[in-house]
């Protein structure tokens, strides 16, 4: 990326829209989460046998007075969550006057500012080829955010991307917040699987999809030729026609359909952002159609 994508300028609209949605954040978001796991806070949850070697402070001796059996108290554990970002840094990820890769930058940094605004930790990592990178980890607070946001703008794209390969060896937690994977998810390697994985770590999963306006709306006539960006080796040679646009809307329709598709069917929210989209339009607009911002 040739421009600083992450600058004063785009840190202000950030904070504006971190305000502007601020008590407004439902769902996917917010760091004094309830945990499913039972913990030490004062909101009392259930009962369970005393089993020996428990803290014998939690037995409630009123229960023992009545039944004539120990049992312990167990509250609701309030957590701070983890939020991890994954951006794909692939090169296909640069196709496009719209410039994907900035747009993948820009939410990976707005969502990490909300998050961080919620009192969740906040991790970015970039998916290069077969391997899942940090760029940031265990990130807490507006001032930590503010002192290293800024790596972003350091990130490169070149090369391919195996989403499920890099995701499935990495330390994903287990039930501790949200996932955020940020891809054109034009690729022949399998993310399904990466979902799936997720999804077994009782983790919330949000999928961007970002696309090129060239992608979604193409205007290219005549003969034209096409590079693969992964690989120039593969190139497309013919003769664009109505047929040929047909075809191309119709197989675009069916990438975007198969993504979706993974996500609904596991549990997982899916949002299609075009690189010309601004932040604003993407929050106030597509994160409030999934209900993520009421």
């Amino acid at each position: 990326m040739a421009a600083l994508v992450i600058n004063e300028e785009f840190l202000s609209q950030v904070e504006l829209l971190q305000m502007l949605v601020k008590n407004n954040v439902a769902g996917l978001f917010g760091g004094n989460h309830l945990s499913k796991n039972n913990g030490s806070s004062c909101d009392f949850s259930d009962y369970r046998d005393y089993i020996p070697g428990d803290d014998i402070t939690k037995i409630d001796w009123n229960a023992f007075a009545r039944f004539e059996k120990l049992y312990l108290k167990l509250y609701l554990d309030e957590r701070q969550l983890h939020t991890r970002i994954y951006i794909d840094v692939s090169s296909s990820m640069t196709f496009g006057k719209g410039k994907k890769d900035e747009q993948a930058i820009r939410l990976a940094a707005a969502l990490a500012y909300i998050s961080v605004c919620e009192m969740d930790k906040v991790s970015i990592y970039t998916i290069r080829g077969d391997r899942v990178e940090a760029v940031i980890e265990n990130m807490l607070g507006r001032e930590n955010y503010l002192n290293n946001i800024g790596k972003l703008n350091d990130v490169r794209f070149d090369g391919d991307c195996a989403i499920s390969e890099a995701i499935l060896p990495s330390t994903v937690g287990y039930g501790d917040g949200m996932s955020i994977i940020i891809s054109d998810f034009l690729t022949d390697n399998n993310f399904e699987t990466a979902i799936e994985h997720l999804t077994s770590k009782k983790r919330d999963i949000l999928c961007i999809q970002v696309l090129s306006e060239e992608e979604l709306h193409p205007t290219s006539r005549g003969k034209m030729h096409f590079f693969d960006s992964e690989d120039t080796q593969k190139y497309y040679r013919r003769n664009i026609n109505k047929e040929i646009m047909r075809a191309y809307q119709e197989a675009l329709d069916y990438i975007t359909g198969r993504v979706a598709d993974c996500c609904r069917s596991r549990g997982a929210e899916y949002m299609l952002v075009s690189a010309d989209d601004s932040i604003g339009g993407v929050f106030y607009e597509k994160l409030m159609a999934l209900g993520v911002v009421k």
